[in-house]
């Protein structure tokens, strides 16, 4: 089975690739070339749905569709105490050309702002799964605390200054063997593949 992956993040495709050792994972690009597609709905699962869908469409008027099946991740760090950002603009937070540096500069800027060193923050994870046009969705969470400094240089995105519950240690330090079993992204995954063993 071919999965498609409709994301550019090297980051989430390296994780997902990982994740799913015996399967054929490929990025959408390398299938369709340079493609965007806008994330405009107001949730996690609305973006993630959108992006596997227009994805899918599109190996499909390019004749790619041969048992092929469109996975989609939307995934992003809400912080309570910041009135829930960033949220869904997690990847774009501080603006649209914006890295995962420039986001982790804006959320420790936040943070300083309300003087929390250390604050209640979760991770969410949804896949959209697409497959002979039917479309699935999935969710998975992970709970911690967000600090106003970066600590370790593993994973990508905000883990640098994320300590999931039950840690001492920001996810910028947890090897991905640890992460793998706790995850957002893995506790959505392994729910993706149940659904995958129903439909496939």
């Amino acid at each position: 089975m071919k999965i498609v992956l409709a994301t550019g993040n090297k980051g989430k495709i390296s994780e997902f690739k990982k994740l799913m050792p015996n399967d054929e994972v490929i990025a959408f690009k390398e299938l369709i070339g340079e493609y965007e597609v806008e994330e405009d709905k107001e949730t996690f699962q609305g973006n993630a749905i959108k992006k596997a869908q227009e994805i899918y469409k599109k190996l499909i008027s390019l004749n790619l569709n041969e048992e092929i099946l469109v996975i989609s991740d939307d995934s992003g760090i809400t912080v309570p105490k910041i009135n829930n950002e960033p949220g869904i603009y997690s990847a774009r937070y501080a603006g649209v050309e914006a890295n995962d540096k420039d986001n982790i500069k804006k959320l420790i800027l936040k943070l300083n702002e309300k003087n929390l060193e250390k604050t209640e923050a979760y991770y969410t994870a949804c896949i959209a799964i697409v497959y002979k046009n039917e479309t699935y969705t999935v969710h998975g969470w992970m709970h911690g605390e967000v600090i106003n400094k970066e600590v370790g240089s593993q994973g990508f995105g905000y883990d640098p200054m994320f300590i999931p519950k039950g840690f001492d240690k920001t996810l910028g330090e947890l090897p991905h063997e640890v992460k793998k079993e706790f995850s957002h992204r893995s506790q959505a995954l392994k729910l993706a593949k149940k659904v995958l063993e129903v439909i496939l």
